[in-house]
């Protein structure tokens, strides 16, 4: 399984919230970068970026950073938060992301969420599955929708998608962990799925969990910066 540490980014900082509201931010550094060279140093090679502002701005925002942590680590990153255009794929796989995500877009325009997955390819764009209630979100988790999050992600598999970061909002910062029930029943449908488990991952039996669960990766943020699980054990699962 792919351990795969979180840094969300808002004013160009690394933070933290709690179940995505703005209003609940935590600041943990100034730079992104000495905080993914970290996780370099410590033998980790995936890093999941967010840009916090972009997901409210509806475009990305944060490009420079995305752009000083791919030239200046060789992590591999998926990188998402405001990708709602052909441009803005265009400028994160630019910027050097290995990979993109896309959740809102995917929800409201399903249509073009497909030609950009035939034309970038499945290994390229991430779907993104955000749920609060067991429906999902959109809009930096601003708004519901009627779809059910399970129905969601089989009806994306079936027509290509590979890759899904699942993230039970209730669980997301919160260290109390992950939504393995919810995973475990998407992974009955979808055996063949690469689904990232997302919010809650909290202790190294958190991890141990997914792992027994089949996920192809976790997700790990606030439990990283609060010191919950010590980078010197990622190190060892790395």
């Amino acid at each position: 399984m792919k351990i795969i540490p979180a840094i969300d980014i808002i004013d160009g900082k690394c933070v933290r919230l709690s179940q995505g509201d703005y209003d609940r931010k935590t600041e943990y550094h100034s730079d992104p970068v000495t905080v993914a060279r970290s996780f370099e140093e410590a033998g980790i090679q995936h890093l999941h970026l967010v840009d916090l502002d972009g997901a409210k701005a509806k475009h990305i925002v944060n490009r420079k950073v995305l752009e000083n942590i791919c030239s200046q680590t060789n992590l591999q990153v998926d990188f998402g938060g405001g990708i709602k255009s052909e441009e803005d794929i265009k400028i994160a796989l630019g910027a050097g992301a290995n990979q993109i995500t896309i959740g809102s877009l995917a929800a409201k325009q399903p249509d073009l969420f497909f030609r950009f997955l035939e034309k970038y390819g499945a290994d390229k764009i991430i779907l993104g599955a955000d749920a609060r209630k067991g429906k999902i979100a959109v809009d930096g988790w601003k708004e519901s929708t009627d779809w059910d999050v399970e129905d969601f992600i089989s009806a994306f598999a079936e027509k290509g998608v590979e890759y899904v970061i699942c993230t039970d909002i209730a669980k997301d910062g919160m260290m109390a962990g992950p939504s393995l029930p919810l995973y475990q029943r998407i992974m009955q449908r979808n055996p063949d799925l690469k689904l990232i488990a997302s919010g809650g991952v909290s202790s190294m039996e958190d991890i141990a969990a997914c792992t027994s669960a089949n996920m192809y990766g976790a997700i790990i943020g606030k439990a990283i910066y609060e010191g919950a699980i010590p980078l010197e054990k990622l190190a060892e699962l790395c």
